[in-house]
């Protein structure tokens, strides 16, 4: 892999660090920024703005160029390489051209002298220092106090009056420094590592058709440098969602990296996968989304945690009688959730207080108002049931198994009297049961209910997909019907073509014995991401991609069904 536009973040496994432009108000657009992305999306993370200045201090123009373990800038005057040398770590060198690295500061943010050379710059928006260690060549740092905090702090760096070259480290730590021993191997050493472990991280990617190869690569860099090493909330390595903008784990993506890691790393997607169960409630809830520093609760996400264990049982036998004894109870308890908090008016079908919930935020079925009943929301908590009972067979809970047995079907039959008409599934408001007018894609996820449908059931939906509603595209399927005045071509869920619906869409084909559609649904869906990249959602009208240029649950539902269309 080897980019020259700057659309990819540069990181590594890991790390909290990021060089990436910023594309916000109050940020030049143009330029690369050292992040840190601890403490999720609220904020930018910006640390330091690189810049690029000749012999005579003027800054220059400069390209960039970028493959996974290395990043080059290109300025008329020379050049200068960057690596991380560990997660902490990253290392700059340059030639013909001077480093000037121009801290973001706040209150109470100061640079420091230490004894040995080295500055320290304590930022107390990010929570975090950072020492600046010269290993070849000279550093100067500017930082006048005033007050409370330094005005500015302008770190230059340039060679030495004998050297050709210039080399810097930067680290970060929370209270004391310790030295970063990769700081003692030279600057290719230090990138050769990371491109070591990048590769062995590739080879564990699934294997995908050989013209998608280059596409394979990208994915596997995104989730590859998404990983983030445990630390504060999260209690064990977890991949973000991307190193871009949305630096959070929301709680139904870590679904789709998981099931994308089962064959190959599969104790790495019991992590992706359990993670949000470390953190349950007592109640049963799962947050909205986490990151090493909070968690939100105003929201949930959607219980697919049973569709994707059966997804990755059905794919890997690592998962043990053990794991399964391990989930069962706080799988029950995120089941339960629903049915006791979630369905006010004790009908047995919980529902939607938000779009947020859903996965689905801005969906047509919330145009009407909330809370609504939806009929994903049913078709996943029976298919967790239905898990459920599997599980308690299995780990000898005999008893449990029958009572998730009973409730599945019962709660199956109240499913299909709320929610099915002549013509497909409908939505409806939870406090007066109105119908709910919508074309969203939303109310065909319930294919995954596979045989539980009859076959004139899964005629009528897919008529109503294929024919009736405009959905299907030469891209894949739009999350809203392309003749509803609700479709906006960028208009999150009201149009635009996402992974988790495609990736549940195309399970929820091959369920019902539509293998043909399923299979070209797939092929649309990869030679869109492998032309357009794994973006966070994509025109379904040109294949554009949309919104976070680099997102893992894109990178993931991409290798799934790439790799499933070698069969």
């Amino acid at each position: 892999m080897k980019v020259k536009e700057m659309k990819l973040p540069f990181s590594r496994k890991g790390s909290y660090l990021v060089i990436s432009p910023i594309h916000k108000r109050g940020h030049d657009s143009n330029a690369l920024y050292i992040r840190m992305i601890r403490g999720g999306d609220e904020k930018t993370g910006a640390v330091f703005k690189i810049n690029v200045l000749d012999e005579t201090d003027e800054h220059q123009n400069y390209e960039v160029e970028m493959t996974p373990h290395l990043l080059r800038i290109f300025a008329k005057a020379g050049i200068l390489e960057v690596c991380f040398s560990s997660e902490h770590t990253i290392r700059m060198r340059g030639y013909g051209v001077r480093l000037e690295l121009t801290a973001i500061t706040g209150a109470y943010d100061y640079a420091l002298a230490c004894p040995d050379g080295t500055f320290e710059i304590n930022s107390f928006a990010e929570k975090r220092r950072f020492r600046l260690i010269p290993i070849e060549g000279k550093m100067e740092v500017d930082a006048p106090f005033e007050e409370e905090k330094s005005k500015f702090i302008r770190i230059l760096c340039s060679p030495g009056h004998l050297n050709k070259a210039y080399e810097v480290a930067l680290t970060d730590y929370k209270i004391n420094y310790e030295k970063d021993l990769s700081i003692e191997t030279c600057f290719h050493s230090s990138a050769q590592s990371a491109a070591d472990d990048f590769e062995i991280w590739k080879e564990n990617t699934l294997k995908v058709p050989e013209r998608y190869e280059n596409a394979r690569e990208a994915a596997a860099y995104i989730t590859w440098s998404s990983i983030v090493n445990a630390e504060g909330l999260l209690t064990r390595p977890a991949m973000y969602m991307s190193k871009n903008w949305m630096t959070n784990i929301w709680s139904w993506d870590h679904c789709f990296n998981a099931m994308a890691l089962i064959q190959n790393q599969p104790q790495l997607a019991w992590d992706q996968y359990y993670l949000f169960f470390d953190m349950q409630d007592e109640s049963g809830a799962l947050p909205d989304f986490a990151n090493d520093q909070y968690s939100l609760w105003n929201c949930c996400k959607p219980p697919i945690h049973g569709w994707t264990l059966k997804w990755m049982m059905d794919r890997s036998d690592w998962i043990s009688e053990d794991k399964l004894a391990e989930v069962y109870q706080p799988l029950a308890k995120w089941t339960e959730w629903w049915f006791r908090y979630r369905d006010h008016d004790q009908d047995g079908i919980p529902q939607y207080n938000h779009g947020n919930d859903s996965g689905w935020d801005n969906s047509t079925v919330f145009c009407d108002g909330k809370p609504v009943e939806m009929p994903d929301l049913a078709a996943y908590l029976i298919i967790q049931m239905d898990v459920l009972a599997s599980i308690a067979d299995k780990i000898g809970k005999n008893e449990d198994a029958l009572r998730w047995k009973k409730k599945a079907d019962e709660t199956f039959t109240k499913m299909m009297k709320h929610f099915w008409t002549d013509g497909g599934f409908r939505a409806c408001l939870s406090d007066s049961h109105k119908p709910i007018i919508s074309e969203s894609l939303i109310l065909f996820i319930p294919l995954i209910l596979g045989d539980r449908l009859t076959d004139k059931q899964k005629t009528i939906l897919i008529d109503s997909l294929i024919t009736k509603h405009h959905f299907e595209t030469e891209h894949g399927f739009a999350t809203e019907s392309i003749d509803s005045p609700f479709y906006r071509p960028d208009g999150y869920w009201r149009g635009p073509i996402w992974a988790p619906s495609t990736m549940l869409l195309t399970d929820g084909l091959k369920a019902i014995g539509e293998y043909e559609l399923s299979r070209k649904t797939a092929q649309k869906f990869c030679e869109m991401a492998a032309k357009s990249g794994m973006a966070e959602n994509f025109n379904a009208l040109t294949g554009a991609g949309l919104r976070d240029p680099a997102f893992t649950w894109t990178s993931s539902v991409f290798l799934i069904l790439a790799h499933e269309l070698q069969k």
